[in-house]
């Protein structure tokens, strides 16, 4: 599936975004290894910590129906400029897709590709895990 495909899908998923505190809305669809496409959006909670990103939203998705591996996760905002996974999201995306690209595009259409293993050098794995 052609990135700009999947920048579509998840430009379309934002505007099923609940962000009554923030305002701004971020939409995001996953490419699985099979082929498949799971989209997520961010939904906000009074209780911000209830709160949960698009992209985990997408990916928590996929995982519940079956799905553990993934190419690619597109992700689209409300604001101007590019929007790049917290560091909670990127923590979960490395753990299903170190391999995998992140895709974001900003309102005029620009598209930047990353590896998700580059947005977190330092992440939390087994290797780490030295007890």
């Amino acid at each position: 599936m052609e990135d700009s495909e999947l920048i579509k899908i998840a430009d379309k998923a934002k505007e099923n975004s609940y962000s009554p505190y923030s305002g701004f809305k971020v939409g995001a669809c996953v490419l699985t290894e099979k082929g498949n496409v799971f989209t997520g959006c961010n939904v906000e909670n009074i209780s911000f910590g209830a709160s949960i990103c698009a992209e985990r939203t997408a990916i928590l998705k996929a995982v519940s129906e079956g799905e553990k591996n993934f190419k690619k996760i597109a992700v689209m905002s409300s604001g101007k400029n590019f929007t790049y996974p917290c560091g909670i999201c990127i923590q979960v995306l490395f753990e299903f897709m170190p391999e995998g690209e992140l895709i974001v595009s900003n309102n005029d259409g620009k598209i930047e590709k990353y590896k998700i293993k580059d947005l977190m050098p330092y992440q939390f794995n087994e290797k780490l895990k030295k007890y």
